[in-house]
């Protein structure tokens, strides 16, 4: 009987302290697990250009499923819904919108977007890289391909600081874009997507 109380009373002691010990430990945890936050990631979705080919599906609808190609001024035509807005859209941002102009013919239209063949763009890589120069990317390519395309880096190249500048409307406003292959490698970001007219500068 004096074995059980002196357990009873063991275990009773065990468990008021267990909570201190878990919080105690938890504390410690959320300490070493604390890291700096990464910089935001730039929108890396592939989005559409004039020349792109695209293949709208529209659910249990083959009439107004099409194959389409993005025209120079950046619209393609579709049934029922005429020109529409397609260049510098993501796949996902132009079904949106066809699927709201549909709405108003069909009853809970289901669309699909699919790039079926992407135009070859231009872009330009320069600075201190092994093949500098301009550069034609067939299809979606990230900052990362681009840069293995064009031979990597040279001995003394700041991979920390590297920039996209990007074209920004028709003003010839431009836009620099940070990338740091470093944070790449270390998995605290993620490469992005290039667009046509966009120039890496490897300093």
């Amino acid at each position: 009987m004096k074995h059980t109380l002196v357990s009873v009373t063991a275990l009773a002691a065990f468990v008021s302290f267990a909570p201190l010990l878990s919080a105690n430990g938890a504390a410690k945890d959320a300490d070493k697990k604390k890291a700096p936050q990464a910089p935001a990631a730039v929108n890396d979705e592939y989005r559409v250009g004039p020349g792109d080919k695209l293949r709208i599906e529209v659910y249990k609808d083959p009439q107004l499923s099409q194959s389409v190609q993005v025209r120079p001024d950046g619209k393609i035509t579709l049934p029922l819904i005429g020109d529409l807005e397609a260049n510098n859209r993501t796949p996902i941002e132009l079904r949106d919108t066809i699927t709201t102009s549909l709405k108003e013919y069909v009853t809970n239209p289901t669309v699909t977007v699919i790039v079926v063949e992407a135009l070859a763009s231009k872009i330009y890589v320069m600075g201190e890289v092994t093949h500098p120069g301009t550069m034609e990317l067939h299809g979606p390519t990230t900052i990362l391909q681009a840069l293995a395309m064009a031979g990597g880096f040279k001995e003394f190249a700041n991979t920390k600081d590297v920039k996209v500048l990007r074209p920004k409307g028709d003003r010839g406003n431009v836009e620099t874009i940070r990338f740091n292959y470093k944070d790449v490698i270390n998995g605290d970001a993620r490469p992005f997507y290039l667009r046509s007219g966009d120039t890496v500068v490897v300093p």
